[in-house]
């Protein structure tokens, strides 16, 4: 077996002895639709109010991380902690994985 191909039998075997799991970006779009979209969007590019952050595009880990904090109080936000208590950690990562496929806002370059 080539060096390579043993690299990949051991990460793939590695990643499901651990659980991973790929987020489910379908039930991460059912969940914004429930309970982001009315500030942040379906897209992810907020349009109702300059206060509400753009989150498409955004890293994963960055936007899970942020709703994790929110929900366990780290970071504070009285609007954002109301709603991420709410989420389950699967629901997280599917919101977090749903946002980060999304095109996020072109910006110019100067």
């Amino acid at each position: 077996m080539t060096t390579t191909l043993r690299f990949a039998v051991l990460f793939a075997a590695l990643a499901l002895a651990s659980g991973a799991q790929a987020a489910d970006l379908a039930a991460g779009k059912q969940k914004v639709q429930d309970v982001c979209q009315a500030c942040h969007g379906m897209d992810g590019l907020a349009v109702t109010s300059p206060e509400y952050p753009k989150l498409a595009g955004q890293h994963q880990d960055y936007l899970a991380k942020a709703l994790r904090d929110y929900k366990s109080g780290a970071r504070k936000n009285p609007v954002m902690s109301a709603m991420a208590a709410g989420l389950t950690p699967k629901d997280i990562d599917n919101v977090s994985a749903y946002f980060a496929s999304q095109a996020g806002p072109l910006r110019a370059v100067y």
